[in-house]
């Protein structure tokens, strides 16, 4: 079983640009039951479908799959609640662990999350300089909640 064990951060400033480039990233949610969550998930040319497990702590079950582009396209057009989820992700190796930072378009522009996935749920990891406030226990920051309450509507 795969296990996905993650924090995410809010970010104090723009110091992580020039650190890596950014891919192109549509995402969707399928309506479920509870708390487990299917997404498609389009990555530059390449499809995905993931399944995650209610998360307990920071870490949750998660199984991914590549599938055929044109399928994840009519998942996220026919199945999949809307808007979608934009965003570029920024991949970034610090030390012993890579940084993910998500700058999100669309209905979420103006929202930029880290995240960083760790082996297990006591590992510690030093916070780069441009790492701000923890959000990771915070429902509004999960990307399938910001398809329901984009960040536009915030304010």
């Amino acid at each position: 079983m795969a296990k996905e064990i993650e924090r995410k951060f809010l970010l104090r400033n723009d110091a992580w640009r020039s650190l890596a480039e950014g891919r192109y990233y549509c995402q969707g949610y399928i309506p479920t039951q509870g708390k487990q969550t299917v997404r498609a998930r389009i990555i530059d040319q390449q499809g995905y479908l993931t399944l995650k497990g209610p998360t307990q702590g920071i870490s949750r079950s998660e199984f991914e799959y590549e599938i055929p582009l044109v399928d994840a396209q009519m998942i996220l057009t026919e199945l999949c609640q809307q808007p979608l989820i934009e965003k570029h992700r920024y991949r970034i190796p610090l030390g012993k662990v890579v940084w993910e930072v998500d700058e999100f378009l669309g209905q979420n522009q103006g929202l930029t999350l880290a995240e960083v996935e760790l082996t297990h749920e006591l590992q510690t990891v030093e916070l780069p300089h441009w790492i701000g406030k923890e959000v990771t226990g915070d429902p509004r920051y999960y990307n399938s909640n910001l398809v329901r309450h984009p960040f536009k509507d915030w304010v």
